[in-house]
């Protein structure tokens, strides 16, 4: 990892609201994040899986959670979802999987924030003989049978591409990344930060955390671009940063001068693409993911032999290709 992708930069991030893409997005039968309970699909009959995501916040949660339940309902698994009410709540998740682990699923799939504050849980789960399939973000250890997840340092690579293509080879340009603890938020920051530094003569000005939060994405924004008027692009790691992104850059004028390309999708960012206030992103598979993260645990509930590493996919899209079938069927709105 290089020396600026090490820094963190998040001294100037005011602010402790809560994130404005809120947990409405829940269904209507959840029991929420808090108490563990989460919300159920598939069969009452079949093999129990117990997810735990990141949370309920962003859509891209919404529609993992429906490729879970169609692949429960599918398949013929007893599925469980559930999540903390935000992406920098550890110690609530923490407690969500020790509540799935108190019950003694079949199997587990967890989506770490942090990714090693939940390793003494997965010793115990390992102890107790539950399988567990690390899904969008893994942890620093071996016990997962299995990781469901984008290549993200590759996908964040193609925006760092995109980015040194439409700004050119000399300038500055920033970062707004989601979490530097979780593995996403850090492969997605590397994969960015060391293609331009190995690739091109652009310079990374900054970098700053927004916890996966509306609100401190835009400030953060609002101080980068204060503090640095020549810059000429930002990235941002996933769609609460992006949407942060592009309300801090419309609220200073700037889209006309100003390269923003994101990740993920969601209808606030597909919206900033097709008005030209946003290049361009890349798209994960959120339903893929969800899917496939059922199926991977029945298969090692079941005892068959898993990939380590499932991968499943990702795409760079703007207002020329997002309507092409194969695009438009990982957007989510």
């Amino acid at each position: 990892m290089s020396n600026i992708a090490r820094r963190t930069f998040g001294a100037g991030i005011i602010g402790a609201l809560g994130l404005t893409l809120a947990a409405c997005n829940r269904g209507t039968d959840s029991a929420g994040g808090s108490d563990g309970g989460g919300e159920t699909a598939g069969s009452s009959s079949g093999p129990s899986i117990a997810i735990i995501s990141k949370g309920f916040s962003q859509q891209f949660w919404v529609t993992v959670r429906d490729g879970a339940f169609a692949a429960a309902e599918e398949l013929g698994a007893q599925v469980t979802f559930d999540g903390p009410d935000t992406e920098s709540d550890v110690e609530q998740q923490i407690q969500q999987l020790q509540t799935a682990l108190n019950g003694s699923p079949d199997a587990i799939a967890y989506a770490a924030l942090d990714s090693e504050a939940s390793l003494p849980l997965l010793e115990q789960a390992q102890s107790a003989e539950i399988p567990i399939i690390a899904f969008d973000s893994g942890v620093e250890s071996d016990i997962p049978v299995s990781t469901v997840a984008t290549d993200n340092e590759a996908a964040a690579a193609e925006a760092a591409k995109k980015m040194a293509e439409l700004v050119g080879e000399e300038g500055s340009i920033a970062v707004i990344a989601h979490s530097q603890t979780s593995l996403t938020g850090v492969q997605r920051r590397d994969g960015f930060v060391e293609y331009i530094e190995n690739n091109t003569s652009l310079t990374i000005a900054d970098i700053q955390y927004s916890e996966s939060d509306v609100l401190k994405a835009t400030n953060a924004t609002n101080a980068i671009l204060q503090a640095h008027r020549d810059l000429k692009g930002i990235f941002a790691t996933n769609e609460a940063s992006a949407i942060g992104m592009v309300t801090a850059i419309d609220e200073l004028g700037r889209a006309d001068d100003l390269i923003s390309l994101g990740f993920d999708s969601g209808q606030g960012q597909l919206d900033a693409i097709r008005d030209g206030r946003m290049e361009g992103a890349v798209t994960q598979d959120p339903y893929d993911i969800g899917y496939k993260t059922v199926e991977t645990a029945l298969a090692a509930i079941n005892g068959e032999e898993v990939e380590p590493e499932v991968d499943t996919g990702y795409y760079f899209y703007d207002e020329t290709n997002m309507e092409e079938e194969e695009i438009a069927r990982s957007l989510y709105e």
